[in-house]
């Protein structure tokens, strides 16, 4: 359950946010559910060519995803299409399963905002510590440790993960 929004402003500078590296992407938390009593995050996503999340899905989380930069495949249930500059792709509450990739040789860059709050936690519990604009070399395959760690804390966080290879 969300606790009542902070009565505090909160403003977040252009290189402020802590920034953690995730499947080779940085991500910068730039409104935490902290800042935000739980109603949302924002999330700003730099995703190298190459580089996105396999499929997965919360339940009770909405997110949304505006591009700022560059192109992203979007593979859902539904369909699969590309996402470029400018467009707005939202996954809705219920448990859709879904995916991003950039198919691109340039990055992409992602406005990510999650109702209510939750991702930007999981992110910050499953990724490594980086500093804004810094990649880190996309990871080797998960060992079954990895996955059982990973699946623990996306479980803590309403998340649930599915095959790489799922959305086809």
């Amino acid at each position: 359950m969300m606790d009542n929004l902070n009565s505090k402003l909160a403003v977040t500078g252009p290189r402020d946010g802590p920034c953690v590296s995730v499947g080779g992407g940085n991500y910068r938390i730039v409104l935490s559910g902290k800042q935000t009593g739980g109603a949302f995050a924002v999330i700003d996503m730099v995703v190298p060519a190459g580089s996105g999340p396999p499929p997965h899905a919360h339940a009770d989380m909405q997110e949304s995803f505006y591009v700022l930069e560059g192109e992203v495949e979007i593979k859902t249930e539904e369909r699969t299409f590309t996402a470029v500059t400018g467009a707005i792709v939202n996954i809705p509450l219920g448990g859709m399963v879904h995916c991003f990739k950039n198919k691109t040789d340039k990055m992409a860059r992602l406005w990510c905002v999650v109702v209510p709050a939750g991702l930007d936690a999981f992110f910050m519990e499953v990724g490594r510590p980086v500093k804004q604009g810094e990649f880190l070399p996309p990871p080797p395959p998960p060992t079954p440790e990895d996955m059982i760690r990973i699946k623990a804390i996306g479980e803590k966080y309403g998340q649930k993960f599915y095959p790489p290879d799922y959305l086809g």
